[in-house]
């Protein structure tokens, strides 16, 4: 049994490529690659941690959808999944739990689950032997925005405060933040092995930019937004 995390799936979501840039012809032929990706890499076995926003469908075609994923599921409830679960027609017979904020442990490490992204999360200087960060806080909502820009700027930001820990250890504040929208794994669920290296080439991207060319601006992200959503479709790819 593995754990598998992906965030803002946007199933019926009809103008979701207006604002995402997904670049599928239409909005069933997302749902079908969506699904046989999902279908791919997770057993009935495994657990899957739906960071929020799942659908904006109906209660029964959401249900239908649903109902062709395998794994066990576990919704971390998103601003838009009320579509869905607050239709009388909707029958919670897929779900393992709903809830809106979770604390979980996968492989020794703390594992923060929100769909809004915390800056100051539980555990967030807790340590392993090494004395290395061994808590992850992992988060949707903003999908590839300018927010999500600004949330990269305030972990580079914060990585030049040092301050002492526990033990007299000087470092700077740990902010092990990853955002788990589906467009960066090419839509696929991943483990949080799989999402820490995805987090770290894609940060490393912007990063990268900005050393070149300095901040980015609101005007500007979409060169930038776009860079992200190719190498996600092609560098990144887990097939």
């Amino acid at each position: 049994m593995m754990k598998y995390y992906i965030s803002d799936c946007h199933f019926f979501h009809r103008n979701v490529d207006a604002f995402d840039s997904r670049g599928f012809e239409t909005m069933f032929s997302m749902h079908e690659i969506m699904i046989n990706r999902w279908n791919e890499r997770i057993t009935e076995d495994d657990e899957v941690y739906i960071i929020g926003d799942f659908s904006f469908g109906k209660g029964v075609e959401t249900w239908e959808v649903l109902n062709k994923l395998k794994g066990k599921l576990i919704l971390i409830e998103g601003n838009h999944d009320f579509h869905y679960l607050d239709d009388k027609e909707f029958v919670d017979t897929i779900f393992d739990e709903i809830v809106s904020y979770a604390e979980i442990k996968d492989s020794g490490r703390d594992v923060v689950l929100s769909h809004y992204p915390i800056f100051f999360y539980n555990h967030q200087f807790k340590a392993d032997s090494e004395n290395k960060p061994s808590t992850y806080m992992l988060y949707g909502h903003v999908h590839n925005t300018y927010d999500e820009y600004l949330v990269n700027h305030f972990i580079n930001e914060a990585g030049l405060f040092e301050r002492v820990h526990a033990g007299d250890i000087v470092a700077p504040t740990p902010i092990h933040l990853i955002n788990t929208f589906c467009l960066f794994s090419n839509y696929y669920p991943l483990t949080l092995d799989e999402w820490i290296v995805i987090d770290q080439k894609r940060r490393a991207l912007i990063n990268e930019y900005e050393k070149n060319h300095g901040t980015i601006g609101y005007d500007s992200w979409s060169e930038m937004n776009q860079r992200i959503i190719e190498s996600s479709y092609h560098d990144w790819n887990m097939d």
